[in-house]
């Protein structure tokens, strides 16, 4: 049986532009998944963008400083919408959620957000690093630094995000940069960068809190096994499927490859997963 994939986006996502709530509960339900949590993006970073690197119609989200302004969320609509599918999918554990960027750096504004309502998963993510008095992602970071320096950098800012913040349970995709990684700069190796991983993996650990397993790039296997080492007690899975054709992909790949590093499923397939020694 398939994990939980603990990490889905829809409509309610501002990025989302193919999600829908109702078809990817429709494609769970068709290829067996038991249980999935729609975590949607609450951004609240405004970020330096180039207009090529979205799709036309996020492009108006770019204002004339250059600045990307993520909308806010509709929280009531996207409660009412997961009640809607829970009672059209009743066999199916729909988990609500939201995958919280930079909440160390927006405290505030998080605070009001989860007052506005209730939420079962809640996803910690870095997707932006400070560059100068702004902000960027990681593509806009490779073309102006050393791909190294960048990894590094992003790296050295989880333990920062963890301490910051005590809102969420789960550390989304630990491994984001490396969906950027320039070609030019070589094949990408984790353990160039073993170091600041483990020390990331380390302040998670001693959070008390969960490491997401995401499939959009297959994580590395020596991640997962220095997570396991540093005391790493908790696994999730996640896709990170912003439309319902991506729901579960590669799970299980990445469900044989945990298991190998010393997890192991709970009783539910909507549980952690958890070390086995």
């Amino acid at each position: 049986m398939l994990p939980a994939d603990n990490h889905v986006h829809s409509e309610w996502s501002w990025d989302a532009l193919n999600g829908s709530m109702e078809q990817t509960c429709a494609r769970a339900v068709e290829i067996g998944l038991s249980a999935l949590a729609f975590t949607e993006h609450v951004d609240h970073t405004k970020w330096t963008a180039t207009a090529d690197d979205f799709d036309e119609d996020l492009r108006p989200l770019i204002g004339p400083d250059g600045l990307l302004t993520p909308p806010v969320m509709d929280v009531d609509g996207y409660l009412e919408c997961i009640q809607r599918c829970r009672e059209k999918f009743p066999s199916l554990r729909i988990i609500s959620g939201m995958e919280l960027g930079e909440p160390h750096r927006h405290e505030a504004a998080i605070s009001k957000l989860l007052h506005a309502g209730s939420f079962d998963r809640l996803l910690g993510s870095l997707h932006c690093l400070p560059d100068g008095d702004r902000f960027l992602e990681p593509p806009d970071l490779f073309r102006k630094r050393p791909a190294a320096e960048v990894v590094r950098d992003y790296l050295t800012e989880l333990p920062r995000l963890i301490a910051g913040s005590d809102v969420f349970a789960v550390l989304a995709h630990i491994d984001y940069p490396f969906r950027y990684w320039p070609a030019d700069a070589g094949p990408f190796d984790p353990t160039a960068f073993e170091d600041e991983f483990r020390e990331a993996l380390r302040a998670l650990a001693r959070s008390g809190r969960a490491l997401e397993v995401n499939t959009n790039l297959p994580l590395d296997p020596r991640v997962v096994r220095w997570w396991h080492e540093e005391g790493g007690e908790a696994i999730t899975f996640g896709s990170d499927a912003h439309d319902p054709t991506g729901l579960a992909r590669g799970f299980r790949e990445a469900a044989a490859m945990v298991e190998a590093n010393g997890f192991r499923p709970g009783r539910h397939p909507f549980d952690f997963w958890a070390r086995s020694g």
